[in-house]
């Protein structure tokens, strides 16, 4: 039911949830024309002793942009080099956060028309402060050819604002391709930032949609994610520029680790595939063909055997078992756009043919569907005010209960009281959850949008987790969420409020099963979203002498204001507090506060059917 779902907006990949600390690690964001700009690479020196740029001259043939550094000082007296050399610095995604202790592999590719002596550090960001350097040396021979140099560098020092750097005193010239500094201590090992994955891994998502929405297709087809050009050895992927959120992607986040992060997460991988649309262009139905094929490819890259071609690129990066992908979204919500149908049907058959037990998610509405125009599911995106939104929690009442049913694939509350992450904007998003849960009949999925942001590129707020370098918080609306995590698979019982001249209340009640004790609970939630504190009596039908006394408790979201958000100063100014419930029973009365969130989880004795 519940899930996430990521886009690589606001540098969520890059530079956030992608552990790479290197920006522009091949240089090939300043375009395939040379000299190009290398932005964010920096010079050490000056034009009188080093003169840096870009030729075409590298070993990769789908990232042929290389950096060529022009050493014009030495170490002798007469033309003596700075102290410290020259050369050139990468300070990554506004800083590198290099922490003491910690181990980062340095990985890059050298050619050289001399003997090299190259050395490589992470610093402070004015170069003052050296947490660790490496010397890399070697004859005119060795490096007459492009040569991958990897080690490790073990850091002396904490540095939050840290860079790269790569000097030399030694005259020639120098070619530097492919440069990137990983921290060995990443999630499950497979390159995600630990702390921002184990945010995501305490959701329990059950569903992981990605790519993205505008981020795959793109404002223009030429910059759509291209899944066949993320995977496979990260220095020989060409990158692409995400013009929908404005910035470079080196796609080290590729297809391959979207499918294993799915994985670690012990989600559901949700592929959103670009169907030949972008904002601005379409493919023609008569055209689409080749498009279909790739896809289809893709489908055979993440579950075919490891001896189908494209299953055997997969398990030669080190994941001979088939991924789970039991979920395809087609486009993401252009069912308006010319070809979008005819599209979608090529898409659909193709795809069926090859794979009939993978689901296939709409951009249209349900009203398309039909016999003539099948899916599975139909997505359904809703981006609105804090009031609307609460509105909302009747939005599936009146469905029709047949198939197709619904992934709300994209939910948030935005306007004037939404803020960076407001606690109203969190009650609004609890009130339509609840809906949602209400009407789990016809709504198999629901994630919200956008998941990530980095604080130093908002290109779109409110997001659920705020990051930097080496801070985190989640919004109220991602400690939200945390009510409803285990909803996914649980029992649902009917709820009935009664009480006059008072709209402001939703709630929803549940019996789950703790994964860890395996006691079993029956959870009643409420949302308040008015400014009155409310009291009722609880009265729970059907579970007679079956609540413990002991065990239970409540927890409660809310804060001192409706417009209060939390920071980095204040990372859970509004987060869930839970307490003891005292003298639990099936007729007992509660409070529940103004604006709040409120979960009464009541042990009980065993899982029954229950109404309240």
């Amino acid at each position: 039911m519940f899930g996430i779902f990521f886009e690589e907006i606001n540098h969520a990949g890059a530079g956030g949830l992608w552990a790479e600390l290197v920006s522009n690690r091949g240089f090939e964001a300043g375009g395939p024309n040379t000299p190009s700009n290398i932005d964010p690479w920096l010079i050490i020196g000056d034009e009188s002793s080093i003169i840096v740029g870009t030729d075409r001259t590298s070993c990769f043939a789908r990232n042929p942009i290389a950096l060529r550094m022009e050493v014009l000082c030495d170490s002798k007296r007469t033309n003596a080099c700075p102290s410290g050399g020259v050369g050139v610095y990468n300070p990554g995604y506004w800083g590198m956060n290099i922490e003491k202790g910690k181990v980062y592999k340095v990985s890059m590719h050298i050619r050289s028309s001399d003997a090299v002596s190259l050395t490589v550090s992470l610093t402070s960001s004015d170069g003052r402060q050296k947490l660790s350097a490496h010397t890399i040396t070697g004859s005119k021979k060795s490096f007459a050819k492009w040569t991958k140099i990897e080690f490790n560098l073990k850091s002396r020092q904490n540095n939050i604002n840290s860079r790269l750097q790569l000097t030399t005193s030694k005259s020639g010239v120098i070619w530097l391709d492919q440069v990137s500094v990983m921290p060995l201590d990443t999630y499950m090992g497979h390159g995600f930032r630990k702390d921002l994955s184990l945010m995501l891994a305490n959701l329990k998502p059950q569903f992981l949609k990605f790519p993205g929405g505008n981020y795959a297709m793109g404002n223009y087809l030429r910059n759509a994610f291209r899944w066949s050009e993320t995977v496979g050895p990260w220095e020989e992927r060409p990158g692409h520029f995400n013009d929908a959120w404005g910035y470079w992607t080196d796609d080290g986040l590729g297809f391959f680790e979207f499918l294993q992060l799915a994985e670690d997460l012990d989600a559901s991988p949700v592929w959103v595939v670009n169907d030949g649309a972008s904002l601005n262009e379409e493919v023609s139905t008569a055209t689409i063909a080749s498009l279909v094929k790739d896809v289809v490819d893709g489908i055979e890259f993440a579950r075919g055997g490891p001896k189908t071609p494209w299953g055997s690129v997969r398990a030669a990066m080190g994941h001979p078992e088939p991924f789970n992908l039991d979920y395809v979204s087609i486009g993401n919500q252009e069912c308006w756009m010319l070809y979008y149908r005819g599209n979608y049907q090529k898409f659909y058959s193709a795809i069926k043919a090859a794979y009939p037990e993978v689901n296939i998610i709409s951009s249209c509405d349900r009203s398309t569907i039909s016999p003539s125009n099948p899916a599975d599911l139909y997505d359904v995106h809703v981006y609105t005010s804090s009031s609307n939104m609460f509105s909302r929690t009747s939005m599936f009442d009146n469905t029709p209960r047949s198939a197709p049913k619904a992934i709300v694939s994209e939910y948030a509350v935005t306007g004037n009281d939404a803020g960076k992450g407001t606690l109203v904007a969190a009650l609004a998003e609890a009130a339509f959850l609840i809906g949602l849960e209400r009407n789990s009949d016809v709504v198999e999925m629901a994630s919200c949008a956008p998941l990530f942001v980095n604080d130093n590129d908002r290109r779109w707020s409110p997001d659920a987790i705020v990051f930097n370098s080496w801070q985190h918080y989640g919004c109220p609306n991602y400690w939200m969420l945390h009510f409803f995590k285990d909803s996914s698979g649980a029992a649902l019982h009917p709820t009935n409020i009664e009480i006059s001249d008072y709209d402001q209340l939703v709630a929803s009640a549940i019996t789950l099963q703790n994964a860890k004790d395996k006691s079993t609970y029956l959870r009643i939630k409420v949302v308040n979203f008015g400014n009155r504190a409310v009291d009722l009596n609880i009265s729970v039908v059907g579970l007679a002498n079956s609540i413990k006394m002991s065990g239970s408790k409540q927890t409660v979201l809310t804060s001192s204001s409706p417009l209060d958000e939390n920071s980095f100063e204040q990372s859970e100014k509004v987060a869930p507090v839970s307490s003891p419930l005292a003298n639990a029973k099936p007729q007992m009365g509660v409070s529940v506060r103004p604006y709040s969130l409120t979960s009464f989880d009541l042990l009980l004795e065993a899982s029954e059917h229950a109404s309240i």
